[in-house]
């Protein structure tokens, strides 16, 4: 059985990282998806792909994997840069403003 072990990006809903700070395991299909000839929806026998669980840590993830004697692929993140104005938003409403206001 083989597993990936990822920490998942943010949604396009979010503009922060709440629910993007765990980390993920899941169950790579066993089998492909078969599509149904009257309704042409897709399924499969395997319950395994339904599967995901979520760990606090990556090292939580990797030891329930060795416990359980799943082979896994492990996916780092890539570092996110934060963006922070000097200002930040309230310098847009400043009443010691410099600038013309643009809109």
């Amino acid at each position: 059985m083989r597993a990936r072990i990822y920490q998942p990006a943010k949604t396009a809903m979010q503009s922060g990282t709440a629910k993007a700070k765990g980390w993920v395991l899941e169950f790579a299909p066993a089998s492909a998806r078969e599509v149904d000839p009257l309704m042409q929806w897709t399924s499969s026998a395997d319950t395994q792909a339904q599967v995901k669980l979520r760990f606090d840590s990556k090292e939580a993830a990797l030891a329930y994997a060795a416990a359980k004697g799943i082979e896994v692929d492990v996916t780092d993140p890539k570092p996110r840069k934060p963006v922070i104005r000097a200002g930040g938003y309230g310098e847009n409403f400043a009443t010691a403003r410099r600038g013309a206001w643009t809109h």
